[in-house]
């Protein structure tokens, strides 16, 4: 795998501290103010996807076999935006919570991007990958909407479908969504994962791996199950 630059390890620092910012802030401050920042958030993920999207139309660089939202992190983006709007909303939740510090996570360690600073590329993968972290964390461990019961199978359920609609979107466009054709060229830990297609097997063993071990965390974390909370509410 690549060495991490010096902007991109800013770029990792600023993503934690705003994280742990929200966190904070959230507790410290409640659920009103967790809702105002996280439309805020909300805004600024969407722009920064609307923005990558229009950018590389304009360069005449947008393909379909690239460009389509059919990447995990590209829909934990898009998922993210409508969680923090609606953050009652529990299986939004639960998606951006194990999509982004799965998925997201693991673009912002390890970025596919061939652009670098200070190209508006640059900020916009981490303005939207790095915000899919803080919108999870800001849900899961400062508004402590831990995930439900049987989370990690309806998360990890959805995760098989989307991968199946990433693979019929490789297969028409010539691409390689979710890096089903090929492993990314810049290096990922598919890296110690074997050959094609041994290596999407392992991967789709680790993920449920680390869907539980995610669902452990939210439960020290966060407290409270916003499925049970809304039950509750309901009776």
């Amino acid at each position: 795998m690549e060495q991490w630059s010096g902007e991109h390890v800013v770029a990792l620092i600023a993503t934690a501290v705003v994280a742990a910012v929200l966190i904070l802030a959230a507790r410290r401050w409640g659920d009103r103010w967790a809702v105002r920042a996280g439309r805020a958030l909300a805004i600024v993920i969407l722009a920064g996807f609307v923005c990558e999207q229009l950018t590389y139309a304009l360069r005449g660089q947008w393909t379909a076999d690239v460009n389509l939202p059919l990447q995990l992190s590209d829909a934990v983006t898009l998922v993210a935006v409508a969680a923090l709007w609606r953050p009652e909303a529990a299986l939004l939740v639960e998606l951006v919570y194990f999509w982004a510090l799965s998925a997201s996570l693991q673009a912002v360690l390890t970025p596919d991007l061939g652009q670098s600073f200070p190209d508006l590329l640059f900020f916009t993968y981490f303005a939207t990958h790095s915000g899919a972290i803080a919108a999870a964390c800001l849900l899961v461990f400062g508004m402590r909407r831990a995930p439900g019961p049987k989370a990690v199978w309806r998360v990890y359920a959805i995760t098989l479908a989307f991968a199946c609609l990433a693979a019929v979107g490789t297969w028409l466009t010539g691409g390689n969504y979710m890096f089903l054709r090929h492993k990314p060229a810049r290096g990922s830990l598919l890296d110690f994962m074997g050959p094609w297609p041994l290596y999407i097997l392992v991967a789709a063993l680790l993920a449920l791996v680390m869907f539980l071990a995610l669902a452990a965390l939210a439960g020290l974390g966060a407290g409270r199950s916003l499925r049970g909370t809304m039950s509750r509410q309901a009776g």
